[in-house]
């Protein structure tokens, strides 16, 4: 029996080694005019580095075959239009690798001149403060879990909050600055358990199955792209296979998932991509006896359809469903029952549905954008966690947005023209019940509320290059206005103007230059509040929040597919918000799970952030990838007294290096090196803190405003290592993936926890013998820094 067993088992290894072998990888796509998508006949399709390549047939379509499965190059090139590069192409047997190419015309060029091509391409309004990934370059991030917010995490002018959350602090701005789109779709939430009024979140929700590029502005934001002050993501999604049905499951560091994909008929014009996923936190979290059990669940769809050369069809959808229930039984420790005094239950869902439609004409194109967002928010806390009788607070709010985009893309002579329009219709509810803490002591609140918005935009562009494309401009604007009052009504008192400029000194060193106006509408939370008199107390004083922004720097690339970059940058605010119970301004919230910005503001905050950023970014060279960067910044906003403090995210330095290399018989080996400096906080204000009401009102020490982040956390350095193994089969491929993160188990420090002393016996809060209106206080350690190992398995077929 056991020599059957050792026979069978050898033949199973034998046979996976032989079809291991298999060489049926394929690149396969169309080569066509990115202004009206006439393809383009004869356009020659080329492995980087190699003699391997192809010419376009009549439609435009190209077909390389025979590939063994691996990273590849590939260079696109036509007679009058600027070549492409595109790298990091991961070749597989399980499906054709589809890479449609949108050619540019350059109109200053000679007939029959073929212009060389960089694997860095720099459109003319975002010359600067952009910088694109592949999909290769998101799923091997060592650390990254596959999730795209990590990943950005690690670009030039990114900074990050505690490690356990997605936040991202772009060139020292807010988590709430932020705006992204899928295919043109916006998405306001990307995150699990997302903080309403900001944008950041505990694990992603896009899955990184669908995306197949993304492209990060950190400013220069084209005109179409309205609503942001610190940055743009544009993400790209890949479409379903049209030869077969296929599928992809996968298990990561803490959630499992499916991806199922194909054609819906047998034509090549109809395709779909579905996936669910669901987090096994939950588990891991009670095994390891923590206080809090989150459960995270997502869903996404696309379905593309190409009705004929002219017209295509786009629809996709985003969904997720999470829950945070408390531990009780946990409640062992002093750490723990910390976290059971002051943690929320938590459940959440949000949905995105849309259309894109697009019009290919002679010499432009329309594009047409639909789509439906809606968030529901439920978060309460009772006072010792099941005592419906002492309700601390109960919050249920939700946010819908039914949105309308025109834009239109066209060519004319030299010229390349953009305008188009927006039209939103918000509608926000909430029903508050809230106890919260200022100076004054505790003040209670309870109101429900509703409020629609009928947003309203246009915009244009116009770019040109001159001198041969070695000078390029862009010049563009856009207006933007609500409904919710006299203040942000009229569009033109939002006129945001921008103007890009970029020089090549050499063939390959370049200066580049933005400057712009850009604006915000404040968050629903803050124009929704209403006070005990029931009264919206917002709605006279918000305006839009405005930033000015400048950015001038160089960019150098080589012919190893490097690209070295420096770029320096001021932004100063205007009309932020700041709070009339703290006198802090609202820019420096949001880092915190729940609800943000649901108090009565000013509109009086001013800011100002700046800094210098340095970036290497390593295309696929020789089986080498990575990048470098290093940002210096200072962020600071006014308080109450008009005098500038440091930002929350004030924490100056940050450097990141992710390297990785690519070695034969598929294996891939990856790091990630990151340092933060030091955060500022505020000290806890523990005389007030430690008053009996407010802390069995709150749980948690009440921060002394007065020191507004005099103190900051130690600096905080992580070493994160990933190994993959990949093996392919004739129909389908296996992947897998040991992730170290943390390797060296460094402690992220934050600020100690405020608590009050307990009776070992009864586990009662004592009083302070020397003021019996207060508890006896202490602070406990918050510092978290294991090592977190992850054996990933991914299959496709």
């Amino acid at each position: 029996m056991k020599f059957r067993f050792v026979v069978v088992l050898t033949t199973l290894f034998s046979i996976i080694y032989l079809d291991s072998f298999s060489q049926n990888g394929i690149i396969e796509g169309v080569v066509f005019d990115e202004i009206n998508n006439e393809p383009l006949i004869g356009a020659t399709v080329q492995l980087q580095d190699s003699s391997m390549g192809t010419l376009t047939d009549i439609d435009g379509k190209y077909r390389l075959e025979n590939m063994i499965p691996g990273l590849y190059n590939i260079v696109i090139s036509y007679v009058g239009y600027n070549t492409r590069t595109f790298t990091d192409l991961y070749v597989t047997n399980a499906k054709p690798l589809q890479i449609d190419v949108a050619m540019s015309v350059n109109s200053e060029v000679l007939e029959g001149v073929v212009i060389t091509g960089k694997p860095f391409e720099k459109p003319q309004e975002s010359p600067l403060s952009l910088t694109s990934l592949g999909v290769t370059e998101i799923r091997r991030l060592p650390g990254g879990n596959q999730d795209i917010s990590k990943v950005v995490q690690l670009l030039p002018g990114v900074s990050t909050g505690v490690s356990f959350r997605n936040d991202l602090l772009v060139r020292g701005g807010a988590p709430n600055e932020n705006r992204f789109y899928l295919d043109g779709i916006e998405v306001p939430a990307i995150n699990h358990f997302t903080t309403q009024g900001a944008s950041g979140g505990s694990n992603g929700m896009i899955n990184f199955n669908f995306i197949k590029s993304v492209d990060f502005y950190t400013g220069a934001f084209p005109a179409m792209r309205g609503n942001a002050l610190s940055s743009v993501m544009e993400m790209s999604l890949e479409e379903g296979r049209k030869d077969r049905f296929g599928l992809t499951a996968i298990v990561g560091a803490s959630d499992v998932g499916l991806t199922i994909q194909g054609p819906f008929t047998k034509n090549d014009k109809h395709s779909y991509l579905f996936s669910a996923r669901r987090s096994y936190l939950q588990l891991l979290f009670k095994a390891l006896k923590l206080p809090f059990l989150p459960t995270y669940n997502d869903f996404q769809f696309k379905t593309t359809h190409k009705f004929n050369q002219n017209h295509d069809l786009t629809i996709m959808g985003l969904g997720s469903l999470d829950d945070f229930i408390l531990n009780k039984e946990e409640n062992s420790t002093e750490e723990s029952q910390y976290l059971l005094g002051n943690l929320p239950y938590f459940d959440q869902w949000t949905y995105t549905v849309g259309a894109r439609y697009r019009y290919f004409r002679e010499k432009s194109y329309m594009i047409f954008v639909v789509s439906r967002n809606m968030l529901g928010n439920k978060i309460y806390k009772y006072q010792d966690n099941d005592n419906p009788s002492k309700l601390i607070y109960n919050q249920d709010s939700k946010e819908a947005e039914n949105k309308f985009r025109f834009e239109h893309i066209a060519r004319f002579k030299d010229y390349k023209f953009a305008y188009g329009a927006n039209y939103e219709f918000a509608r926000y509810t909430t029903g508050t019940i809230s106890q919260f803490t200022t100076p004054e002591g505790i003040q209670r609140i309870n109101y429900d509320a509703l409020i629609k918005l009928h947003k309203y935009g246009m915009f244009a562009q116009v770019s040109k290059g001159y001198f041969d494309e070695r000078l390029n401009l862009s010049l563009g604007f856009r207006v933007d206005g609500n409904s919710y009052s006299k203040n942000m009504s009229n569009p033109f008192k939002q006129f945001s103007p921008r103007f890009s400029a970029s020089y090549y000194i050499t063939e390959n060193l370049s200066i580049n230059f933005n400057t712009g106006i850009y604006y915000q509408t404040p968050a629903y939370t803050t124009m929704g509040y209403k006070d005990s008199n029931d009264v919206y107390v917002n709605k006279e004083t918000l305006q839009y929040i405005n930033n000015k922004q400048v950015v001038v720097g160089f960019a150098y690339t080589t012919s190893f597919n490097t690209k070295f970059s420096i770029e320096s940058f001021y932004k100063h605010y205007n009309n932020y918000p700041m709070s009339i119970n703290n006198g802090i301004s609202l820019a420096n919230i949001g880092g915190n799970y729940g609800i943000a910005g649901d108090e009565p503001v000013t509109a009086d905050s001013k800011g100002r952030s700046y800094g210098v950023e340095f970036s290497m970014q390593q295309k696929l060279f020789k089986g080498l990838f990575g990048i470098l960067t290093y940002t210096f910044f200072r962020s600071e906003f006014t308080d109450t007294s008009g005098n500038y403090a440091a930002a929350s995210w004030d924490s100056r330095h940050t450097f990141n290096l992710a390297l990785g290399y690519k070695f034969k018989k598929n294996w891939e080996i990856g790091i990630k090196a990151r340092v933060n400096g030091g955060a500022p906080y505020t000290p806890i204000n523990e005389s007030l803190s430690s008053t009996i009401e407010v802390w069995n009102t709150n749980g948690v020490g009440i921060p002394d405003y007065s020191r507004l982040n005099t103190e900051r956390t130690p600096a905080n350095f992580q070493l994160d290592f990933r190994v993959d193994k990949k093996w392919f089969f004739n129909k389908w491929n296996l992947n897998l993936y040991l992730d170290l993160s943390n390797l060296t188990f460094s402690k992220d420090r934050q600020p100690d926890n405020f608590t009050v002393v307990k009776d070992p016996e009864t586990q009662q809060p004592l009083l302070d013998p020397e003021n019996p209106g207060r508890y006896s206080f202490k602070y406990l350690e918050n510092a978290a820094g294991s090592i977190i190992p992850t054996l990933g398995i991914i299959v496709e077929y």
